[in-house]
């Protein structure tokens, strides 16, 4: 059983390196994967692990390591996980972005994601590209209607908050909608991949 509820990338390498059954979950969106992810890795994005976490609290089998970004939405995962009784997870810090900022080694979708003609935004990428043009559109607005102003400080405030907390509602938000979800989301293959039913890729 792992106490530690987090572990660094020289920590977490070793995990993956000394124990083949570490199953390695990345709970980021299908386009965030798929442009960079760990080799072997699953992914199970947040909102399906909320949809069908008692199925995999029940079925999951050995060390789990989340993964996100940054590493905000794994520790949304592990508490998930965790409350409802999974006890062998632990969490990348950093996600990624400290993984790829230390050098380790990436794979990637060498096609689009199926049904789509062309690889997706990430999350982040989203973010500050809908933020972004609230913001500049509410300027330019405020020219004709001035009370627009106050449409922009509210999105700086949010991206404030989000900064201190470490959580995001317009990323949650934009997570939802079709572009970021998986077309035929197929719970039954990624619970053979957590149970080891299945070669890690």
């Amino acid at each position: 059983m792992s106490m530690k509820t987090s572990v660094d990338v020289a920590a977490a390498r070793a995990l993956i390196a000394a124990d083949p059954d570490v199953l390695v979950v990345d709970v980021r969106t299908p386009g965030e994967f798929a442009s960079a992810h760990i080799s072997g890795a699953v992914n199970l994005p947040l909102d399906q692990v909320d949809t069908h976490l008692r199925r995999i609290v029940a079925e999951a089998g050995g060390t789990m390591l989340l993964i996100c970004q940054s590493g905000g939405r794994a520790s949304r995962a592990h508490t998930a996980l965790t409350r409802a009784g999974l006890a062998d997870v632990v969490v990348l810090e950093g996600g990624m972005n400290a993984w790829t900022g230390a050098g380790a080694p990436t794979t990637s979708a060498s096609c689009p994601i199926p049904g789509t003609r062309a690889q997706r935004w990430g999350l982040e990428r989203q973010v500050r590209l809908v933020a972004g043009g609230i913001v500049a559109t509410s300027v330019l607005a405020s020219i004709w209607w001035p009370p627009a102003r106050f449409i922009a400080g509210f999105v700086g405030a949010g991206l404030t908050f989000a900064a201190v907390t470490d959580t995001c509602a317009m990323g949650m938000a934009l997570a939802k909608l079709p572009y970021n979800r998986i077309r035929d989301f197929d719970i039954d293959a990624v619970i053979a991949r957590l149970r080891g039913g299945e070669a890690r890729a």
